[in-house]
């Protein structure tokens, strides 16, 4: 599984990218654009993020500390909770 750090960098790589080449045109509004757009999509990327790792089950040597059916039901309930703040 890609490291949440790979994956934004690779899109701010992507949105620089574009950003320089609209920049190099001076299209003001397309750098406008670019910059609402990044935003946007890092917070939509942070979220699938944490929603990535809230469900994995974490990889823990000791089997006592393992989540329980409950906990996983629990952690799922919040995350429809943020869902809901659209």
């Amino acid at each position: 599984m890609r490291s949440r750090a790979k994956i934004l960098a690779s899109l701010e790589t992507v949105y620089r990218e574009a950003f320089t080449r609209a920049e190099e045109a001076e299209d003001r509004e397309r750098m406008e654009r670019l910059d609402f757009d990044f935003q946007r999509d890092q917070l939509q990327l942070e979220v699938l993020l944490d929603l990535r790792d809230a469900l994995t089950a974490p990889e823990e040597k000791d089997e006592e500390k393992e989540t329980s059916l409950l906990e996983k039901a629990q952690a799922l309930g919040k995350l429809r909770n943020l869902t809901r703040l659209r």
